[in-house]
């Protein structure tokens, strides 16, 4: 990941707490990109593409891995 500044997105889903139990989203500027973090490890992001995440949410809802 270059050294672009992202704007990073809590998941609506995250538990209270102090914060630090979220997944959070930033797109990259070319919308190629998006980039998902832990907030307690936030120097650590996995970057996908739209459709790849689009089919792991898509298996996450139909129950898949259990």
């Amino acid at each position: 990941m270059d050294r672009t500044v992202l704007n990073w997105q809590k998941s609506t889903f995250s538990g209270g707490g102090e914060g630090d139990t979220c997944v959070e989203l930033a797109a990259s500027p070319a919308p190629s990109a998006l980039h998902l973090r832990e907030s307690e490890e936030p120097g650590t992001a996995l970057t996908t593409t739209p459709a790849a995440l689009a089919h792991l949410l898509a298996g996450i809802r139909a129950g898949l891995g259990r």
